[in-house]
């Protein structure tokens, strides 16, 4: 039930406007599955709500009217103008769970249209400067080069990854890693986790003493300290000039410098070939699809005969959607990102003459991973907070516990896929069942 209608004087609404809450009511029904209340007043929904949202200032509401969509929600929640009850900024997954299971939009008719803008006045319907977290629109990121060309793709990993060292070693916890884990059991730390995955990685690729291995878009290293560890010689890359510092400090301390090394560099910088194995863990999502083709060409050349691929990425549950991700994620997190299905990942690979051998799907998996980051930012709110901003902690959160439930309701997938470089006689020279521990 409603309360703005027990008392319209009290929202301005003898004055024939619309109220905010009247508004939201337009477009969503009373059965709103939160409180609501705004700056005007008004509000819709059960007073006993567990979960609740405010809208704090009207530039709140110009940032919801002239970006409509997870953009518009996403600029209001970042700027602190529209601020969540009952869940911590640092995990809104139980508010974002109940408002996308409960949460109905409809499109306002003509007349009803007319009268939200009457209502609402033309000052608040001019957009506005977005808040500082977030990045250009693409239209406007020409000037830092062509999609996913060299200086462009750096800037867009500059974005996301050298927002500092400092904060992702709290959220993402002492393996540094940020990429999906595998788990063993839901109730296994997100570190045993992560090193399982590490794992799970190296057996599939067959690694042993002696070998070499080729990670490109290492990270911070994570995957090359593995490796090492266990006698490979392993070279990353990474264009994320604090993730590269961080990850040579980590090989130096481990002692590991003799057969680790991880470079500033662009992927397709990396001259060496003759690889025993290359990994690509999470960094797919940045190629650009139609940069596909010349993506797993470079790796095939980077192999010997024999040598293996795991490609780990993030994909669409089908391969017809449009590979360019939503505007929040676009603007706030990956800037040029594109996700794709795993049958066109499997595809590419194919058609630049590798076998593929093996492939599964670990969207579950990072479900939890997801849970156990938001777990960690939270625990660290405040230390975050004062690293990088309530702003970006804020984006964070959001991203983290949005995409919890993506992947839980499949609107999103983890894939794996393991090819070969044959010979020119088709032998891969494996085994003949699965030499790894799932």
């Amino acid at each position: 039930m409603t309360t703005f209608k027990e008392d319209k004087t009290s929202t301005g609404n003898d004055t024939g406007k619309l109220s905010i809450a009247e508004i939201l009511e337009t477009v969503v029904g009373e059965d709103i599955p939160v409180r609501f209340t705004a700056y005007d007043g008004s509000s819709i929904g059960a007073e006993n709500a567990e979960y609740g949202l405010d809208l704090k200032t009207p530039r709140g509401t110009t940032y919801l009217v002239t970006a409509p969509g997870d953009l518009g929600l996403a600029r209001a929640y970042v700027s602190g103008d529209l601020e969540a009850s009952g869940v911590h900024p640092g995990d809104p997954y139980e508010i974002l769970r109940v408002l996308g299971e409960q949460l109905h939009f409809s499109r306002p008719s003509a007349k009803e249209l007319a009268a939200i803008t009457r209502s609402l006045g033309w000052e608040l319907l001019k957009p506005v400067a977005p808040p500082p977290q977030e990045h250009l629109p693409r239209w406007r990121r020409f000037a830092e080069g062509l999609r996913h060309s060299k200086t462009r793709d750096a800037e867009a990993i500059h974005h996301h990854y050298d927002v500092s060292n400092a904060f992702y070693e709290m959220v993402l916890g002492p393996s540094m890693t940020y990429t999906c884990a595998a788990y063993e059991s839901p109730d296994q730390s997100l570190e045993d986790a992560q090193d399982n995955k590490y794992r799970l990685v190296f057996e599939k690729l067959g690694l042993k003493e002696g070998d070499r291995l080729l990670d490109i878009g290492c990270g911070w290293g994570g995957m090359v300290r593995y490796a090492a560890r266990h006698g490979v010689k392993a070279i990353g890359a990474t264009l994320s000039a604090e993730q590269a510092a961080w990850a040579q400090k980590a090989i130096a301390d481990e002692g590991l410098s003799e057969l680790a090394e991880v470079r500033h560099s662009d992927y397709r910088d990396i001259t060496e070939t003759g690889f025993d194995a290359v990994s690509s863990i999470g960094l797919t999502e940045h190629i650009g699809v139609h940069n596909y083709p010349a993506y797993f060409a470079f790796i095939k050349g980077k192999l010997r005969e024999g040598g293996l691929l795991l490609n780990h990425c993030i994909t669409r549950p089908d391969n017809k959607h449009n590979a360019r991700a939503g505007g929040f994620i676009d603007r706030y997190v990956f800037p040029d990102g594109e996700l794709t299905g795993s049958g066109r990942i499997i595809s590419e690979i194919q058609d630049v003459g590798l076998e593929v051998r093996h492939e599964e799907n670990l969207r579950e998996h990072y479900a939890l991973t997801l849970a156990g980051w938001c777990r960690n930012l939270v625990d660290n709110w405040d230390a975050c907070v004062a690293e990088v901003g309530e702003g970006t902690a804020r984006v964070w959160g959001l991203y983290m516990a949005g995409s919890r439930l993506g992947f839980e309701r499949n609107g999103i997938q983890l894939h794996q896929v393991l090819a070969v470089n044959t010979d020119r006689k088709g032998h891969a020279d494996l085994p003949l069942r699965p030499w790894w521990k799932a």
